[in-house]
């Protein structure tokens, strides 16, 4: 594949982004350009050595695109993209504008555009996200190869087969963050509520976090097994944990929290009335 990547939008994704491709050494800087309307967002795309652009317009008659990512607020998808339609025959498009399908981008690209959707969550930012795409029939395998690659800079990749199921993947790890730091908040506050200083207890919690979730990655054992591992029988462990797992508690309360997002994903990607 041959041609630069634009860059649609440099705020807080956009950027980290751009960042994480050019630091893991996916794209060189002359590979990068980005199109971003802001003055102060587009200087700080520039001083990374992209070129940055204020307007779509602004892209030469002579460039096309591999790649084209749009790292924009849904609510601005409908005006923005149709400016890249020219670029449909030759660049695969991705879009990691939340709950914005497919058939959007096909809508406003025109028939036979190649599309991407990417749903990335927001450790995405450090390079520890969670990104999961599906691709509409007319993605090469190399174009996705590609996008895997260089979103493999933003942390891990899975693909999905069917879109339907993205409503489950921004309840499971879209939002999961979310619950993760609301964890860490109870955490912190049951330690003070035990003796603790503020700042140790959410300092233990957030380390404990961590380094479990490090654990849980790193380790190759089943959660399970590792909970098992670290509960004595009728020790401190097993006390707290016939708190949370009696009556399947945690796990039904999670359960409940997931099937609450995906619903809420599910009535945010209906077209108005």
């Amino acid at each position: 594949m041959t041609g630069p990547v634009v860059l649609v939008g440099c705020g807080n994704m956009g950027r980290a982004m751009l960042e994480g491709w050019l630091a893991a050494g996916k794209l060189t800087s002359a590979q990068a350009l980005v199109v971003e309307p802001a003055e102060a967002l587009r200087a700080r795309a520039a001083a990374l050595g992209a070129t940055a652009l204020a307007d779509a317009s602004q892209i030469g008659a002579d460039v096309a695109p591999r790649l084209v990512v749009f790292a924009v607020k849904p609510q601005v998808v409908l005006d923005i993209v149709p400016a890249y339609a020219r670029f449909r025959d030759g660049a695969t498009f991705v879009s990691v504008a939340a709950g914005t399908p497919i058939a959007a981008f096909e809508r406003l690209l025109g028939a036979g555009a190649a599309v991407i959707r990417c749903m990335p969550n927001t450790p995405a930012a450090i390079g520890k996200g969670m990104m999961v795409t599906v691709a509409n029939a007319h993605v090469a395998q190399a174009a996705a190869a590609f996008v895997r690659d260089l979103l493999s800079a933003s942390g891990r990749v899975a693909e999905i087969a069917d879109e339907g199921l993205m409503d489950a993947v921004t309840a499971v790890s879209g939002s999961g963050p979310a619950y993760v730091f609301h964890f860490i908040e109870c955490l912190t506050a049951a330690g003070e509520a035990a003796g603790l200083p503020a700042d140790t207890a959410r300092l233990l919690a957030m380390q404990t976090v961590y380094g479990a979730a490090a654990l849980a990655t790193e380790s190759g054992e089943e959660p399970g097994e590792l909970r098992r591992q670290v509960t004595s029988p009728n020790g401190t462990t097993a006390a707290a944990l016939s708190v949370l797992m009696g009556d399947d508690r945690l796990k039904t309360l999670v359960a409940e929290a997931v099937e609450a997002a995906r619903r809420r994903s599910v009535e945010l990607g209906r077209p108005p009335a």
